[in-house]
């Protein structure tokens, strides 16, 4: 096990290292200059270059490239052009907001999905089956910005049960109470939706392959009870499944900018929406480092806990 996790790290350190630096090239390929947000339309060519030499824009990209990594390796992810606080803290702010919200919608979507799947999977071409495989093909179609702004209009604004934006009552910080936690549902309901139907569609197609083996068939004729049978299918399915549901946090991490700018939660999808409006460079880089590095962690903890729940991985 402990060779199997050293190889897996092994095989994560490179993918960092080409994450940081297509992070860097894309974000600097972008037309436009940084500064124009934050300079005056009458500055100086002096004044200019003077905040190109303050923020490093004025030195080649191979060295922007290896002071910027050098920096972050030891926490300094640089300052925000547009606010002049640490990028450090506003992105570790938002990704506490939006680890909060992404794990909750997960946690939505894999039950749901886990329900409809193996209802789908156990009634095969039956009614139940018609049913989930329907809500999980509406679950992936539907745009999810489309879905979030009816669910504010009904629940918020048609029958007043939720608040429909912002992160809490005030802007004192989370606490973990009604009062903030009603924010949540609206923004984690809606991004629950895809991974439900994902989810549902991959474990409905587990459910189905499992049940059709020949070692099925054989508990069922010694008489296995259906409890026993459905423990059996759980253990088979579960390593595909955890992978699933681990991918899909990972994009929810990565790619809840749309619902977050809809529901103006103040997570890293409103943070990088703001980045790129403001182009803010230092904001963009450290907040798509700062995902895509979460991206590579997680899968390599769904990797070892697979390994954990199916031996036979590490084996092969």
């Amino acid at each position: 096990m402990l060779a199997y996790l050293l190889r897996r790290i092994g095989y994560a350190l490179p993918i960092m290292a080409g994450v940081a630096l297509v992070c860097f090239a894309l974000v600097h390929l972008a037309p436009g200059d940084p500064l124009v947000s934050i300079l005056p339309p009458d500055a100086s060519a002096e004044l200019a270059n003077q905040m190109r030499t303050l923020y490093g824009f004025d030195r080649s990209y191979p060295e922007q490239f290896v002071s910027w990594v050098w920096r972050a390796l030891h926490g300094d992810l640089g300052t925000s052009i547009a606010s002049g606080r640490p990028v450090t803290t506003e992105v570790l702010t938002a990704v506490g907001n939006t680890l909060r919200l992404a794990v909750l919608a997960t946690l939505i979507g894999f039950v749901l999905g886990s329900l409809f799947g193996f209802v789908g999977g156990y009634f095969q071409r039956a009614w139940p089956d018609r049913l989930a495989s329907l809500l999980a093909v509406l679950g992936v179609s539907v745009p999810h910005y489309w879905l979030g702004m009816v669910m504010v209009i009904v629940f918020s604004a048609l029958l007043g049960w939720l608040p429909a934006t912002g992160g809490g009552p005030d802007g004192s910080g989370w606490a973990w109470d009604w009062n903030h936690l009603q924010y949540m549902l609206l923004p984690a309901l809606t991004m629950s939706v895809i991974p439900m139907g994902i989810i549902a569609r991959t474990v409905r197609a587990l459910v189905a392959e499992i049940l059709a083996q020949e070692y099925i068939i054989g508990l069922r004729a010694k008489g296995l009870t259906h409890s026993g049978i459905f423990a059996h299918v759980v253990k088979n399915a579960a390593p595909t499944a955890l992978a699933v549901m681990g991918l899909q946090l990972g994009y929810l991490l990565g790619g809840s900018i749309l619902i977050e700018t809809v529901f103006a939660w103040p997570g890293t999808g409103f943070l990088l929406n703001s980045a790129i409006f403001q182009r803010d460079l230092p904001l963009l880089q450290g907040t798509i480092l700062v995902l895509a590095m979460f991206f590579v962690v997680l899968n390599l903890l769904v990797d070892v806990l697979q390994t954990l729940l199916d031996p036979r991985i590490a084996r092969a």
